[in-house]
């Protein structure tokens, strides 16, 4: 760190000190304090069910906590001092979250800078939690939030401000490490299993005179959990999926036209599933296009049409794409009960580890047995699992690269269990919107210096 930032850190540390130091002698906060949650990332069909465990198990700790306010749109949400009041939505509705998909609060790709570069975000968080008695902020989300709930840890520490820290596991890429599996997975592996399936149906009644060749795109930019999930749709020898291309496994091109020419031979069709993250042995991905994400990830998405096109100039067959894309994290209509059960007990697991006071944790997944399928919460330091990434495992994946193995089927299997329809209403899922009542504000309007730097580009590229 140059001389510079370290003044800069330090001022902001001792400025903070004093101001905590001042504010315990003059108001003790004898008074019940508030839970902040927020939800990050991208959203799942069972994270609001996280939501409604938060706010009802909150709820049902009244005698120690005043309300649950949420951060809308994630972390930046906070920044900006947008909060809702949940008590201003009825219990009937934050019930309905549990079988409501998407983020009813909003979510954000958002990472905090280090606090050597740029100090002012963390003092406009404990500024917030200050205006607000929040005692405990709970953040749901994938690996990069948790390192978002680790950073706030630290500066509170630091700061000596009196907040507890607790991750809650979230991601459909099923990705994070410690935990055995993330909420959100389930539900997404179902889904990607049954259109596997479905297809596969379709393709082989029309091959005879149509379409040979039909390719799903998957999400998974570095894992392929959601690919492999598609192999549970082949339950006998020859059945659908004849391929699955995992970003595990380098794409050789020569392998590839050749496995699909015999699997068309001997099948009169093939079903192909590919992660968004295939690439060769030099590490390319298949298909990116140049624009970048909030993290500076290349975008993914085209491997589809990129395999079709390759299967039709190589060996001439009609071949049909589609990308699973935001239909595959959406469809609460066939999520796992497994998974709707996961997500509604982390939630109430966060509430209550953070009135234990376990900071710097997050709630996890520890399965005990998978025939029976038996599972219990547990938790891991948040420095363990922030900014991690789990991949599958080698053994994982069959020996020919191109499918799973019975392992990985007895890891999977176990996830998809249970049908957890919503409600019905003329034939539609009967879903809530939360009202997001906003809290009145008590500081100065935060100025998102990042935000002004993207603009301006934006400008200046126009």
């Amino acid at each position: 760190m140059n001389c510079q930032k370290e003044r800069l850190l330090n001022s902001f540390l001792a400025a903070q000190g004093r101001a905590a130091k001042t504010h315990s002698e003059s108001n003790p906060m004898k008074q019940k304090k508030n839970i902040l949650y927020a939800q990050s990332g991208g959203v799942t069909s069972v994270i609001n069910a996280t939501a409604c465990g938060v706010i009802e198990t909150a709820f049902a700790r009244g005698d120690k906590i005043n309300t649950v306010l949420a951060g809308i749109n994630g972390i930046s949400g906070v920044l900006r001092e947008e909060l809702a009041d949940v008590r201003k939505d009825s219990d009937l509705s934050i019930a309905a979250l549990r079988h409501t998909p998407s983020g009813t609060y909003g979510s954000c790709r958002y990472r905090l800078q280090d606090l050597e570069q740029d100090p002012s975000e963390y003092q406009r968080l404990i500024d917030v939690f200050r205006a607000h008695n929040v005692a405990y902020f709970l953040y749901n989300g994938g690996g990069d939030s948790q390192d978002t709930t680790y950073k706030v840890s630290q500066i509170a520490q630091q700061l000596n401000y009196p907040i507890t820290c607790i991750g809650i596991p979230k991601t459909i890429d099923n990705d994070l490490p410690a935990t055995d599996n993330c909420p959100g997975f389930g539900s997404v592996a179902k889904y990607v299993a049954v259109s596997t399936m479905e297809a596969g149906f379709d393709v082989a009644s029309m091959c005879d005179t149509s379409t040979k060749v039909f390719v799903l795109e998957v999400m998974g930019r570095h894992a392929g959990w959601i690919a492999a999930a598609s192999g549970l749709a082949s339950q006998k020898k020859g059945e659908p999926p004849h391929l699955i291309l995992f970003p595990e496994v380098p794409f050789v091109q020569r392998m590839f036209t050749a496995r699909v020419k015999a699997q068309v031979q001997r099948h009169g069709y093939c079903v192909i599933v590919a992660s968004e993250g295939a690439r060769t042995r030099q590490g390319k991905f298949l298909s990116a296009s140049r624009q970048k994400d909030d993290f500076g990830n290349p975008q993914l998405g085209g491997v589809a049409p990129f395999l079709a096109d390759l299967i039709k100039q190589k060996l001439g067959y009609k071949c049909h794409w589609a990308v699973a894309d935001y239909l595959q994290r959406s469809a609460r209509h066939i999520a796992s009960q497994i998974d709707v059960d996961q997500a509604y007990s982390l939630g109430c697991a966060a509430v209550d580890l953070a009135l234990e006071g376990r900071q710097a944790v997050m709630a996890t997944i520890k399965r005990q047995s998978s025939r029976p399928y038996r599972w219990k919460i547990g938790t891991v330091p948040l420095k363990q699992v922030a900014n991690q990434e789990k991949k599958l495992p080698a053994d994982y994946i069959s020996e020919d690269g191109f499918h799973i193995s019975r392992r990985c089927r007895r890891y999977l299997h176990p996830l998809i269990q249970g049908e957890a329809h919503p409600p019905y209403r003329l034939g539609l899922p009967r879903y809530v919107r939360t009202r997001n009542v906003l809290v009145k504000k008590k500081l100065k309007p935060w100025k998102d210096k990042r935000l002004r730097i993207k603009r301006a580009g934006r400008k200046k590229q126009a």
